[in-house]
């Protein structure tokens, strides 16, 4: 793949300087509108005409479609991600239209940019924590032109917020790199795979999802995460010499790459030679040897938590194939909270080149934010790839799925049904975001609520977008 011209010549891979924590800032005004803060997340963007909604839908469709309709209040200054890589599209009669269906955020902005700038006055420039959250910004550079809406459609009644599209140049830059570390450092995938790998497209997945992304450097962190939390799922547990039987072993070895083995001096030759014996370990210890030497030991700690919930579903999931069991709605929903994709916008601080202290990433509003936000983006997949799992070898559990089978409902009408679902779970944490933007408008809290729902809708857009992967079934 050629070098993107904008981003200057290739460079050594170089690891991003940890962020230096930061005490918890005390006093702080707790400001009235900082409840508005989750408005101006969802800047309004062109995007490809929309499809045709359901033929008969209930009422409660009815309401989240037309919320769907409206993209959102126009960005507050202090809420956009900063630098010059978000370039928002937008036209008068889509920023008109979401003026009238949001609340004024002019105040809001007012009062939540006293909030993020601190204490001001002489004397008072180190007393200011707003500048330790603040991204580091690249040098300017040229920038290419903008690229235009990505084809694909939206499921739907599908709740969701467009996004603009990310930056062609930053995208190819991601993508080379990927490559290179692929096919150069861990031999991720035979010959045979390699369009796979390209139609995966996750340097467009990347850069939509971490717009305040600081570097290159920076959103390689994640997509190096993202590649080798793929190839476990792939070669373990899915399509590629994956299976339930013994599912358990290989993914309590893989972990060690994430989560080290502390043994004898006997044991431990044995134990690092096995981290290179298959692509996901070798996937697995490089990509966390970035993200360690990137972030915290509090970020690493919190992603290892992450990444065995994540492998607790798997493994759920694979008890529930070797016997044949078909879990409730509620069963499902429960294993989906830990298989799904929570380890990718908890890191997004660490992407962003800042922390979110443990206390306050620790909190159970905080914590409500996060599942819920996983939980969501889980039920786009299992939407999205519905079609693609039909037709792959095997029964494979979505939530279509198992509504269709457990409460009796035809294909469509169970598959119409879960977008319900994703859409209450997809209001519920936008609703939850906002009331802690209230309770708690910090800066790293406010600053990681826009990183979570930046990835949320980056995840959509790259569903939406993935025609290599899905397409949506013919229920309309």
């Amino acid at each position: 793949m050629p070098d993107s011209g904008p981003l200057g010549p290739p460079l050594p891979e170089q690891r991003p300087t940890p962020p230096t924590p930061a005490p918890v800032a005390s006093g702080l005004h707790v400001t009235p509108t900082a409840a508005h803060f989750l408005a101006g997340l969802h800047p309004p963007v062109s995007l490809p005409a929309p499809p045709p909604a359901p033929p008969a839908a209930p009422a409660e469709r009815d309401a989240h479609d037309a919320a769907a309709a409206g993209p959102g209040a126009p960005v507050l200054p202090d809420a956009a991600p900063a630098g010059p890589d978000l370039q928002v599209m937008s036209d008068a009669a889509t920023a008109a239209s979401a003026v009238r269906d949001m609340p004024a955020t002019t105040e809001a902005g007012s009062a939540l940019r006293r909030v993020l700038r601190g204490p001001t006055g002489p004397g008072t420039a180190s007393l200011s924590v707003a500048h330790r959250y603040q991204p580091t910004l690249p040098d300017p550079v040229p920038r290419t032109a903008p690229a235009q809406p990505a084809a694909g459609q939206a499921v739907p009644g599908l709740y969701h917020h467009p996004v603009p599209e990310p930056d062609p140049a930053r995208v190819e830059e991601v993508s080379r790199r990927i490559k290179r570390w692929a096919e150069d450092e861990v031999q991720l995938y035979p010959e045979e795979w390699e369009g796979q790998f390209d139609g995966f497209s996750v340097g467009r997945y990347m850069v939509a999802c971490h717009p305040d992304a600081p570097t290159v450097d920076h959103l390689m962190l994640a997509t190096r995460l993202m590649v080798a939390e793929n190839a476990v799922d792939d070669c373990y547990c899915e399509d590629h010499g994956g299976s339930p039987v013994g599912l358990g072993g290989r993914l309590l070895l893989a972990h060690t790459a994430l989560d080290h083995f502390h043994t004898t001096a006997e044991y431990t030759p044995a134990w690092r030679e096995s981290l290179t014996s298959d692509a996901p370990r070798r996937a697995y210890d490089s990509a966390m040897g970035y993200f360690v030497d990137a972030a915290t030991p509090s970020q690493a700690d919190r992603y290892r938590h992450d990444m065995a919930r994540l492998h607790m579903g798997y493994l759920a999931e694979a008890a529930w194939a070797q016997t044949g069991h078909v879990p409730e709605v509620w069963e499902y929903l429960a294993m989906r909270q830990f298989n799904n994709f929570r380890p990718c916008p908890t890191i997004t601080d660490t992407v962003g080149g800042y922390e979110l202290p443990a206390d306050l990433h620790a909190r159970p509003d905080m914590q409500r934010v996060i599942a819920l936000a996983g939980n969501a983006t889980t039920i786009v997949n299992d939407l999205y790839s519905y079609t693609k799992e039909l037709n792959s070898p095997g029964r494979h559990l979505n939530l279509p799925v198992v509504i269709a089978e457990r409460e009796q409902l035809s294909e469509r009408d169970a598959y119409l049904k879960a977008i319900d679902v994703h859409n209450e779970l997809q209001h519920a944490f936008e609703a939850a975001a906002a009331d802690l933007a209230e309770a708690c408008p910090l800066p790293p809290v406010l600053r990681f609520l826009k990183g979570v729902a930046a990835w949320v809708d980056g995840n959509h857009d790259w569903h939406r977008t993935n025609t290599y992967r899905y397409t949506l079934p013919d229920f309309w």
